[in-house]
């Protein structure tokens, strides 16, 4: 049976609070340096009061949940083209192992001569920064799967799109599960990052913004905001499937 951690995360997380709060009141530092909770938790309700900070949440999501679908599907199909094609392999795959080298936020320049300051250079950025990851993964497990169990699938009259859909995505899904695990992360960081250098809506426009004005305390809200969606699409989202997966596998 699976320990339930829940407990020591809550109480983890209150002692840093306590502390924070502890620190904030010995004044070792001015507010405007090292802001207490209560002044964090002060402004998220000013942002939640004036609708800004849901619309920022919705804005960031909606351009990672675009971007994220497309290098998933593009992840996807160009992983299984590698694994399949040796030919693609030798020639686009170590092309891509060069590019996931590249940090998301190098990508935004060239956004912003292809596409300006627009939803499109963000969205590019988002994709960009975590097809590769995606690919790899899916390349993989594609490739780890036995090539007698590909045989008798094509004995039993599989082939093409239904080999494709019906085997090999099935057989590689594991794999995939944690390309599309790191692809979010890659993701996240990418429209976060894409924001901040666009100025253009968003959590990463807020962040830059309280910059900007000199609001630690804003800066530091946003960037707990930004950690929080984190940590519950990776638990909510992303372990609730991999468990499921691992488990029907039998990998667990």
């Amino acid at each position: 049976m699976a320990k339930n951690y829940t407990p020591h995360r809550i109480g983890f997380y209150i002692a840093i609070i306590v502390v924070w709060q502890i620190i904030a009141m010995s004044d070792l530092w001015p507010d405007n340096v090292f802001p207490s909770p209560y002044e964090i938790a002060e402004d998220l309700a000013y942002g939640a009061a004036d609708a800004s900070l849901f619309y920022g949440i919705g804005t960031s999501i909606w351009r990672l949940l675009v971007g994220l679908a497309i290098a998933i599907a593009g992840g996807i199909v160009l992983g299984i083209f590698m694994a399949r094609v040796e030919a693609v392999n030798q020639t686009v795959g170590s092309l891509v192992l060069g590019l996931q080298s590249i940090p998301s936020v190098a990508w935004v320049p060239l956004a912003i001569l292809w596409f300006g300051l627009t939803d499109g250079g963000i969205i590019f950025v988002t994709a960009v920064g975590a097809i590769f990851a995606v690919t790899i993964n899916t390349y993989t497990g594609v490739k780890n799967i036995d090539p007698h169990f590909i045989e008798a699938a094509r004995n039993m009259g599989a082939k093409g799109s239904q080999l494709i859909t019906a085997v090999l995505i099935p057989a590689a899904f594991p794999y995939m599960i944690s390309g599309f695990k790191q692809g979010w992360a890659f993701a996240w960081r990418g429209v976060i990052g894409a924001e901040i250098l666009f100025s253009f809506l968003g959590l990463g426009f807020l962040l830059n913004a309280g910059r900007s004005l000199n609001d630690v305390s804003q800066v530091i809200a946003i960037m707990l905001v930004i950690m929080g969606i984190g940590l519950a699409v990776d638990g909510v989202v992303f372990q609730k499937i991999e468990n499921r997966v691992m488990s029907r596998w039998g990998l667990r």
